[in-house]
């Protein structure tokens, strides 16, 4: 049971099954609205698709640091609660324009950016919030089930989206996902703030977002995670934009389909995060050996001849994808000074989601103009990519050779001679 020790805390626990439900609501918005825009308002446009992408992550490479600077000041516990009443106002909007049948792609367009910036603050919040919930021993494996449970949502939540979506259209599950926010509304409320962990208040004063920046700059280790979150979150995580095309493009089949397969990655995905929530602490290699095994994944994925193949492939990618996130996150939080813990993780996600503005786009017109299989090769660059980075970074700083293991024939060990400053590569 040791992977699911933090569900032994009162408060985790409720923000577990709160969120939960949350998020099987988010994942049922999410399939919809890529639905939506992909096949209802647009001939099967992957550039609109990646646009709606771009206008609902972009907020995060402006907002982000006064954002983070927020969840540094404020009590985290009344900004999600505000958060979540928010969002949830914004899906009942576009849920009754899209069932009144008065709903055009602007539209959606303007529902994606008011959801973004509305995110943009919740993200950092809720990130640093985990961490008034659990002790810090617990941190690393109350980060990876909270990757569960978001990827355990999306089992469901596609599936149900796209039967809905069939079956009595998209706008009916924008409103039921504006229900589900209640959950976490109620959580939230519900905890016992004896047994809150609360961590110090970023002083008031002039400077602290510039400390923050200062901070990360100092990290050279935070700097080459961010980097390969940057290169893999940009181009490669944009799962929306391939899997529907190559569902409805490639393989000709409807929104239905396009929900299962987006369920069959997450069987990999919460496998990914469970593997990571047995771990007690976090390393920078497995964030660098995620990226490079990502890579691979999407290239079987896009080689794959058959939608039961594409399908089957889609489960590695979820699971290092899910290792890299996870792994990457906790690294993050865990090694982080917990007052600057909600700016770090601004700057995180800024980085994470605020880069497919640019990444989103590219790969719609790559789908677009050479076919949907080449999206998932841009995808697998990304993972290689990153990898190099940072294989060539640890090599570079930290003198990390290959070497022949003579007690292990036909074996290579990977030597440090000079560690990271904190042990943990």
């Amino acid at each position: 049971m040791n992977t699911f020790r933090s569900l032994g805390i009162h408060n985790y626990r409720l923000w577990f099954i709160g969120a939960l439900i949350s998020n099987i609501g988010t994942w049922m918005q999410r399939t919809a609205q890529d639905w939506l825009v992909y096949d209802i308002l647009t001939p099967q446009n992957a550039s609109a698709l990646g646009i709606v992408m771009a206008l609902q992550l972009g907020p995060q490479l402006v907002i982000a640091p006064w954002a983070g600077l927020i969840a540094d000041t404020v009590d985290r516990r009344r900004l999600l609660a505000t958060t979540q009443v928010a969002m949830a106002l914004l899906g009942v909007g576009l849920g009754l324009m899209v069932i009144l049948d008065a709903a055009v792609l602007w539209h959606v367009y303007a529902f994606a950016l008011a959801l973004g910036i509305v995110s943009a603050f919740d993200a950092p919040a809720r990130q640093a919030f985990v961490s008034e919930l659990v002790r810090d021993d617990y941190l690393p494996n109350a980060v990876a089930l909270n990757s569960a449970s978001f990827n355990g949502a999306r089992l469901v939540g596609p599936a149900i989206a796209g039967l809905l979506t069939a079956g009595v259209g998209p706008g009916w599950v924008f409103l039921i996902n504006a229900l589900t926010f209640g959950a976490m509304v109620y959580v939230l409320l519900a905890m016992r703030g004896s047994e809150l962990n609360t961590q110090p208040r970023s002083a008031p004063g002039k400077g602290r977002i510039r400390a923050g920046f200062r901070y990360v700059r100092q990290r050279p280790d935070l700097l080459m995670v961010l980097l390969a979150i940057f290169i893999v979150g940009t181009f490669g995580l944009n799962f929306a934009v391939f899997i529907a095309a190559m569902a409805r493009t490639e393989f000709g089949q409807d929104a239905g389909v396009f929900g299962i397969l987006s369920s069959v990655m997450a069987v990999g995905s919460v496998a990914g995060a469970l593997l990571s929530a047995r771990r007690e602490r976090p390393r920078l290699r497995f964030v660098f050996g995620a990226s490079a095994a990502f890579g691979v994944a999407c290239i079987l994925a896009a080689l794959a001849p058959t939608l039961w193949l594409f399908g089957l492939a889609l489960v590695p990618v979820g699971l290092f994808a899910l290792t890299l996130m996870t792994s990457a996150n906790a690294y993050v939080q865990t090694t982080t000074d917990p007052v600057m813990r909600g700016r770090v993780m601004a700057l995180y996600f800024a980085i994470f989601l605020g880069g497919t503005p640019l990444g989103a786009p590219v790969v719609g017109w790559v789908s677009d103009a050479f076919g949907p299989r080449w999206s998932l090769g841009v995808a697998a660059a990304s993972g290689l990519i990153a990898a190099a980075a940072g294989i060539f970074w640890a090599w570079r700083y930290h003198e990390v050779r290959l070497r022949y293991d003579r007690s292990a024939p036909r074996r290579l060990r990977l030597d440090h001679e000079a560690g990271a400053a904190d042990g943990t590569s």
